[in-house]
């Protein structure tokens, strides 16, 4: 099962929008951008450039990337748009590596949000 097609990011103002408004953390194989926009489902769009490699493995690493990221959208707050670049050392990095790299980039990410929220109440 690969992350559900309404849960993908597909237009570029919502990448735009995640890249430039949003909170950065980025790890050796990924860099994740975090923006909020209303309170609709998490969006994720995912950033594969041909720095990672050819089109098989630009390929493959969305492929792990968007299989990674669906066991993790209910971690995400509402009207998340997510934005998940891969780097170069992607290419070789093994599942379980680009997992934990991510899961780190994301926890960053979010305790970076909730303290900025308490702030605001």
């Amino acid at each position: 099962m690969v992350l559900a097609r309404h849960s993908r990011m597909r237009r570029g103002d919502e990448f735009k929008a995640a890249i430039k408004r949003g909170k950065r953390a980025g790890r050796p194989t990924l860099v994740v951008h975090l923006g909020i926009s209303g309170e609709g489902t998490p969006l994720v769009g995912f950033v594969v450039s041909r720095a990672v490699g050819g089109a098989v493995v630009r390929n493959k690493v969305k492929r792990r990337l968007r299989h990674l990221m669906r066991d993790r959208l209910d971690r995400l707050p509402r009207g998340s748009l997510l934005v998940v670049r891969a780097n170069p050392p992607a290419a070789s990095a093994r599942c379980d590596q680009l997992a934990a790299e991510l899961d780190l980039a994301l926890e960053r990410l979010l305790r970076r949000r909730e303290s900025s929220m308490d702030g605001q109440r």
